[in-house]
């Protein structure tokens, strides 16, 4: 399979830890951690005031992330880059899923949402 042109696909958000974080080893061994994020914020759109949120699943390959995740527990705040692209959810649906490249634990203070 030949692969895609490189593209921009770069995803970063902030949100809370929405339940617990599991992990597996993929069969060729790595380690690979999921959870799922919540996002809430205030957006200015087309100069209007609205509310955003979501929630995203997560997927973090890799000992050093895998390590990060597996320490999280619910309500945990966190800055996740990565990209986004879709995963097989059930027989023929798919969903996004963020596959981070970076996660940050924020501190209860901060306020970047």
């Amino acid at each position: 399979m030949p692969s895609a042109p490189p593209a921009d696909n770069c995803l970063l958000i902030v949100g809370q830890v929405a339940g617990s974080c599991e992990t597996r080893q993929s069969p060729a061994g790595v380690p690979i951690s999921r959870f799922l994020l919540e996002h809430h914020s205030g957006q200015v759109e087309a100069g209007i005031s609205r509310e955003a949120r979501c929630r995203i699943p997560v997927v973090a390959c890799g000992e050093a992330l895998t390590g990060i995740a597996g320490s999280l527990v619910a309500g945990t705040r966190l800055r996740v880059r990565g990209f986004v692209s879709r995963a097989n959810y059930r027989e023929g649906e798919y969903r996004l899923v963020l596959h981070a490249a970076r996660i940050e634990m924020l501190d209860h203070e901060s306020s970047e949402d």
